[in-house]
């Protein structure tokens, strides 16, 4: 079993790698990735964890880059994580989260939602590669009482249209596909389905994207035979994943949604091309 979308406390999950590792062991995972969002600080305890355990851990990230204001979640896979374009590229990623998150707080405390965020923002300052985004300030609205749960939270005040959200400024699509490319990885197209870019997916494979995200828990029947049909037509690989982050509400587990063997195949064969060159 294959699932390469998994999320640690390194960002916006509840797990921290050592549970998240349990978890994949417990679902009978034989191939993991943990892909937190702009950072790569959990790879490394991940793969050890996942070594004693007899689970193959790839080194994985999730990471947001920027078309026409809107977020675009893109996966890397098989990259090195110590290559230095990548950590330089990741550090300005996680300062403009920060400097995003702090728009919002004070957005929301014009709103008459005040947070308590600096200890938040304090720990994403230091230097451990933690990542944080616009989970956490849902998480801290829920636990103010402003809102009963973390959808509510995106869908009345942080999501796109809404009172709260701040427009996301970073990286082109192109331009995380050259970073991640540069590191020796191979990158995919995270839940299309959520994304809906459709219209623009052709030119981000002519610039370089490897793969789709076909199988994700966003994905209906539907959903999974049009990105495979896509993925296909367009000549590129697939990937896919449960996007685990451990939030009860959505009661997702470990391995719910996994690759195909016959796709991971592909995507071995890819990274051993990719290393070739």
């Amino acid at each position: 079993m294959i699932d390469l979308h998994l999320h640690t406390t390194a960002s916006d999950g509840r797990s921290t790698p050592s549970e998240l590792v349990d978890l994949a062991a417990a679902a009978g995972l034989t191939v993991m990735a943990v892909t937190d969002h702009d950072t790569v600080v959990a790879v490394a305890d991940v793969q050890r964890f996942a070594a004693a355990r007899g689970i193959e851990a790839i080194p994985g990230i999730e990471i947001t880059a920027a078309l026409r204001g809107r977020d675009v979640h893109m996966l890397g896979y098989f990259f090195d994580p110590r290559h230095p374009t990548l950590r330089a590229f990741l550090t300005e990623q996680r300062e403009e989260r920060i400097d995003r998150v702090e728009a919002i707080v004070e957005r929301l405390a014009e709103l008459n939602m005040p947070l308590n965020f600096k200890a938040q923002i304090d720990v994403a300052r230091m230097p451990t590669g933690m990542s944080i985004a616009r989970p956490h300030v849902a998480r801290a609205m829920v636990a103010a009482g402003y809102v009963q749960t973390m959808q509510e939270a995106f869908e009345e005040w942080l999501g796109e249209g809404q009172p709260a959200y701040v427009e996301r400024l970073g990286p082109s699509p192109a331009d995380v596909t050259a970073v991640v490319h540069a590191a020796g990885g191979l990158i995919s197209l995270a839940h299309p389905g959520r994304t809906r870019i459709d219209d623009d997916i052709p030119a981000l494979v002519a610039t370089g994207l490897d793969a789709l995200e076909v199988y994700h828990s966003d994905h209906d029947a539907a959903l999974v035979s049009h990105y495979h049909a896509m993925a296909t037509a367009l000549g590129v690989l697939m990937t896919g994943g449960t996007d685990f982050h451990a939030e009860p509400a959505k009661g997702l587990t470990v391995g719910m949604v996994t690759l195909p063997p016959e796709h991971w195949e592909r995507l071995r064969a890819a990274r051993d091309r990719h290393r070739v060159q």
